[in-house]
């Protein structure tokens, strides 16, 4: 699973949330939570430990999960990236734009002008 996809549902952003306060057992997450049910929470949470951004660890018969802030540097990379400004474009790009404009005003200059012999006839 891949970062960007666990993070889409609102539900495992909210269970991302609750683990940044500390490390808690799939029990208690669903606890916090009215409009999902046990199984419903467990079922989001191997999502987020299959896109690495959670820990299970055993403790006895339950799991208890922990957050993994650096499996988050996908997001960080984009939005970093979203906040740079795009790079200038180099002169040399623009000198194909530049010998165009420059080729199309003489043809322009070279050509006699519609309706100019008519006046003069």
């Amino acid at each position: 699973m891949d970062v960007f996809e666990a993070l889409a549902d609102p539900v495992r952003r909210d269970l991302l949330l609750a683990l940044r306060r500390g490390d808690l057992s799939a029990g208690d997450l669903a606890a916090t939570r009215d409009d999902v049910s046990r199984p419903g929470v467990s079922r989001h949470l191997r999502v987020l430990r299959e896109a690495g951004l959670v820990a299970a660890v055993a403790e006895g018969r339950r799991r208890v999960y922990s957050l993994r802030p650096d499996a988050l540097s996908p997001v960080r990379e984009l939005v970093a990236a979203l906040d740079r400004p795009a790079p200038p474009v180099p002169a040399r790009a623009l000198d194909g734009l530049d010998l165009e404009v420059r080729r199309t005003t003489r043809e322009r200059r070279a050509e006699p002008r519609a309706g100019r012999h008519e006046e003069i006839a």
